[in-house]
This record gives C-alpha cells, structure tokens and sequence, in this order.
C-alpha cells in the first residue's frame, strides 16, 4: 500500500424526498443561482419544476444554461462563464447525470479564472478556486457527484480531457432514487458499465498489499452484476434503483482508491475515440475495455485470475492461471453483451480509417498507464482488436 491522503468534503444527501433540503443546502451561497442542465428531461418528468419551487422559496435570482451535450463541450463550458460573470452568479446548481455536474465543475472553474478556462482543461493551469456549485441527481453512472474530475470536449479541435482540481468538489449532492426511475433502459445500461469501468480502472494498480482495497472493489462489481439484470427488467424499482445509484458514487468518490492509483489507460484511449466520434463514454469503455485486458494481461496475470475467481465466480480446476484470467474477461464481456452494451467499435460504424488520429489523440500527454505504460503501438494495438 502506498501513502495517501483521502479527502472528500461533499455532503451526501440520500434518499427518497431529499430534494426538500435543495432550499436550505443552496441558501447557504448566496441568491444568484444558475441552474445548469441537459436535454430537457428534467422538464417532461417533472424535476424541474420541483427545484425551481424549491428555489423560490428562498427568493433565488435564477439563471438558467440548458442543452448541455452527453459529452459536454468547451463551447457550452465558455456559455455558462458568460452568464456567470454577465449577472454576477454566486451559485451553481447541476440538475442531471455526470455531463451536467463535469460541465458545471468547468464553469464553476472558469468563472474565477482570468484566463481561457481550457487551459484548466488541457492541464496547463491549475484551478485554484471555483464558484460554489451543488448538485441533484438524475442518473447513475459516472460518480461526479462525489468527486472533483471533470471531462470536456473540445469538439473543434477533437480533444477531450479529464481534469480536477480540490476546488471543484461540489458543496452538496442530492441523490434521491426516484429521480433515476425515467432513465430509458440503455442510458441505465451505460451508467452501469461506466461504473464498473471505474472500479475496474481502480482495481488494476501498481501498488502491493490492498486486501481491503480489493475486497471493496469486488464487492462493487458483483453488486451491480446481482443487481443489473433486474434493473432492465423493472426500471422504477425503487430498491434496485437505490441500490445501482449508491454503486455508482461509491464507485469513484475516491474510497475505493486509498493506498494506491488506478490505471485509467481505458478511459484515456475512450477519450479519444469520443473526441473524435462523440459515441456515448460508456458504450466506448464496454468495447476497449475488455481488449485492455487482455493487451495487458501478462503484466500480471495473478491479479485478472483473482477477478475472475471472486467476481464471475470462474473455476480454476485443471486450468492455467492465464486461462482463469481470460475465462475472467470473458464473462466481463458476457454480462455487458447480455446487458445489451456494444461489442464492436463497429456498432458505432467505426473503421479503420481514423484509427491514426485516435491513437494521436491518446498519446497527446505522452505514454499513460499505471498497471502497463502505453505506447503509441499498444494504443494501436487496443483500438485495431476493438474494431
């Protein structure tokens, strides 16, 4: 295990009919507030017109910045800074999945920045303070709600980069179960190979001596595989649904991760095929993923055995420990192929002819990885077997 420092100050508020403490938790910053949200689905299921009747009944000045993008961009990061200097905002409020809460963190970030709030983005500054922001809510998956990362596209130049700072962490998160129950069946889908995909980015590290690290990882991961394919089945159970949502903060809110550092090659390679396709994150992880795996395999062959072991339950009698491992990955396939996640980068109609600029993209900061250091030729490699 390695040093570590473990320091998360959202405050979690969970549970049906939260969304009562919104006027007490967002009184406490001030009465300038912009509401930041997506596509409108918190208009048609009702929420919106809860948080703004939560929001005046406080007398709130509210603002508001619709249409965030599934993979929020830069152009609409640099809208929200506009509003937020134009009428002096105080407060910002996410009211959506992680696309929403990322792109918040970036105004929230560029607000207080003299300069263009990419070069935060493109890790070329640091932000050393935001506006204060909360968040509600509506989709499990990505764990933005209790974390300080952020991802934005830069569609205009087919970058996309995953940054943070300690002071993007959001003030508060309402989490109630309820506000997950209109998420359509492949968005739940997604959000929960999202999830695995982050414990698995935490599970395969460079450090020794994690039992309990290890142990809280699988216990994650089997969690979502008992609870998934009765969640697709009955998408307004309450339990299930609380129970994938909780999964998902717990996921990546920095607990998982004491002791040591995830690898996160996955997420980077995904990056850059969604800078340049804009394909949904997810669908993205649940076809490179896999193939990491087994690019990566022999690196240490004895850590994919025992996820294979604990977490898809795969018999090791009269096997190699390499063929238990890859048993491992194959199951991991399965269950998100049965879940009705993509296979193929084909699925999305991706070939062969923009592979080059993809792995440019995923090397644009140089060789990455922690479990395995890649190279241009592994990234290649990862991309060619995903195809």
């Amino acid at each position: 295990m390695k040093n570590f420092t473990f320091y998360n100050p959202t405050k979690l508020i969970f549970g049906k009919g939260q969304l009562e403490q919104l006027k007490t938790e967002a009184a406490r910053f001030g009465k300038k507030i912009l509401v930041v949200y997506g596509g409108g689905s918190i208009k048609r299921n009702g929420l919106y017109d809860q948080v703004m009747n939560e929001l005046k009944e406080i007398n709130a000045e509210v603002y508001e910045l619709a249409g965030v993008e599934p993979n929020p961009r830069l152009t609409t990061v640099r809208r929200g800074i506009e509003l937020c200097k134009e009428h002096d905002i105080e407060f910002l409020l996410a009211v959506g999945g992680g696309s929403v809460i990322d792109c918040t963190k970036a105004i929230a970030a560029g607000a207080k920045y003299d300069g263009d709030v990419w070069d935060i983005i493109n890790r070329d500054a640091v932000a050393k303070e935001a506006l204060p922001f909360g968040t509600v809510l509506t989709l499990a998956a990505t764990g933005s709600e209790m974390n300080a990362g952020s991802v934005i596209t830069n569609w205009e130049t087919n970058e996309k980069y995953g940054w943070g700072s300690p002071a993007t962490f959001p003030q508060f998160s309402i989490l109630d179960p309820v506000n997950t129950f209109t998420v359509p069946q492949n968005q739940t889908v997604y959000g929960m190979v999202d999830m695995m995909s982050h414990v698995f980015e935490q599970y395969f590290h460079d450090a020794t001596n994690t039992p309990l690290q290890d142990r809280m990882c699988e216990g994650v991961l089997r969690t979502v595989i008992e609870t998934g394919p009765k969640l697709i089945n009955d998408l307004e159970n309450y339990e299930l649904r609380e129970t994938i949502l909780y999964n998902g903060t717990i996921a990546l809110n920095g607990m998982l991760q004491m002791g040591h550092q995830g690898d996160w090659a996955s997420h980077n390679i995904e990056h850059a095929v969604s800078a340049v396709y804009d394909i949904p994150h997810a669908g993205g992880l649940a076809i490179l993923f896999p193939n990491w795996m087994k690019h990566v395999m022999d690196e240490n062959v004895e850590r994919f055995k025992q996820m294979a072991v604990r977490v898809f339950d795969v018999k090791t009698e009269g096997k190699t420990d390499k063929e238990v491992a890859l048993e491992g990955v194959e199951k991991l396939r399965e269950f998100w192929t049965s879940l009705g996640a993509p296979t193929r980068l084909a699925d999305y109609e991706i070939g062969e002819d923009k592979l080059d600029l993809m792995a440019d993209r995923a090397m644009a900061k140089g060789e990455f990885g922690r479990f395995k250091k890649l190279n241009r030729d592994d990234v290649m490699a990862i991309l060619r077997a995903s195809l």
